[in-house]
């Protein structure tokens, strides 16, 4: 009997393993893969009558890199080159009715989150199915369906964000309905993860005293765009709710309103969040570090920000444009040793030359960029010690998006 328990339990890990090892789709099916679904074939019958139609497939390997001086309160620091962003991108249609979507940064950390079970490198993981031209059902990780032109571009596309937009996580996982009534309308229903970590890997120093966690962590956002002046004109709202912890909710309110006509691109961009915990973190890290007191996580903060942006491209090698950024954060209820009112104001001032070197590939862009953050500290932050100084950033670099498939 010893001698049988023995072997069972040699026996049953193994047993375990070979299940483990099952597939769910054996050498004689008969479903095409991913690459013969890409590879129109001449001989549908080798592929048991399938004939692929409208799929599509695309791999890009996108990187921006630069040279960069750098200089605090009009003072040289350093000046260093930078990869500031190296990603792969795979998106296609596999069939009429579903396409997918895949991105990784390798700018980002790869431990994977607690909540989403996903490296944080990983920006696109999801499946969209095109039910008819009026509903799209999209599933899995994705852009959180902010309003706001800065955060629908593609980041190869933006020199620098705005303080907002660095500091919100724009990628969870959830489910998204996206409804067309027209061509000039679109009106999207979303539900994601408010966060893909831990509340520690979310806030710096941890939940207030006595917060209790959120047993529902997740943000349900609406938006609506809608274009006019035969698409000269194009307008994004979006509104979002979310729990933060218990008693502690967050709300955006963001809209972006852009003009788009022949070389000319401008927009208007209002964002505004009001934080039942400060998730942004830019009051949190204002506390300096003589306090004697130690740091703990803002409650009951708003932060609002405008963006004017108008790119003109004056040639087709040449493109050109400046921006600005007016943002203001504070707290709107006391608590603990934040005050009740605004803490800082910041706002940045951008120009940059962009140049085409190829007409053939607009891939391929070289720019010359500068930018200059200013701050002003109210006497609720210089109360906690805060010090934040006024920098600036020169760059010459270069975007490619070489495509690989």
């Amino acid at each position: 009997m010893k001698r049988l328990f023995i072997s069972l339990l040699i026996f049953i890990p193994f047993a375990l393993s070979a299940q483990n090892d099952k597939t769910l789709l054996r050498i004689n099916d008969s479903i095409p893969s991913m690459i013969e679904r890409m590879i129109a074939q001449k001989d549908s019958a080798k592929w048991g009558g399938y004939q692929p139609r409208r799929i599509t497939s695309h791999i890009n390997l996108e990187f921006v890199t630069s040279a960069n001086a750098y200089l605090t309160e009009g003072q040289f620091d350093e000046a260093a080159f930078k990869m500031n962003r190296v990603r792969l991108e795979m998106y296609g249609r596999l069939n009429e009715n579903l396409s997918y979507h895949f991105r990784q940064s390798f700018n980002k950390y790869s431990n994977p989150h607690s909540v989403d079970n996903l490296s944080s490198s990983i920006e696109y993981a999801n499946i969209k199915w095109h039910h008819s031209d009026f509903f799209e059902l999209v599933a899995g990780k994705q852009f959180v369906a902010f309003a706001g032109y800065e955060g629908y571009l593609n980041a190869l596309e933006v020199r620098e964000f705005c303080n907002f937009n660095n500091n919100v996580a724009v990628y969870q996982a959830g489910l998204m309905g996206v409804m067309h009534p027209n061509d000039n309308n679109q009106f999207t229903l979303q539900v994601t993860n408010l966060r893909s970590g831990s509340d520690s890997d979310l806030y710096v120093y941890g939940l207030p005293a006595g917060i209790e966690p959120s047993k529902l962590p997740v943000l349900a956002t609406a938006n609506w765009n809608g274009w006019f002046a035969d698409k000269t004109v194009h307008l994004m709202y979006s509104a979002s709710v979310g729990q933060q912890a218990k008693g502690k909710n967050i709300y955006y309110l963001m809209c972006g309103n852009i003009y788009e006509k022949g070389p000319v691109v401008a927009y208007l961009d209002v964002l505004y969040s009001r934080e039942g915990i400060d998730s942004q973190q830019r009051i949190t890290t204002l506390q300096g570090q003589s306090r004697g007191m130690l740091p703990v996580t803002a409650q009951n903060t708003q932060h609002l920000t405008f963006i004017a942006n108008c790119d003109y491209q004056f040639h087709p090698k040449w493109n050109a444009y400046l921006k600005g950024a007016y943002e203001a954060a504070g707290v709107y209820e006391a608590n603990g040793m934040f005050a009740k009112g605004r803490y800082i104001t910041s706002w940045n001032a951008q120009a940059c030359l962009e140049w085409f070197p190829f007409n053939e590939d607009k891939g391929l862009k070289i720019f010359a960029h500068y930018v200059y953050h200013g701050h002003k500290l109210a006497e609720n932050a210089l109360s906690l010690n805060a010090y934040m100084p006024h920098t600036q950033r020169i760059s010459l670099g270069l975007v490619y998006v070489m495509p690989v498939l």
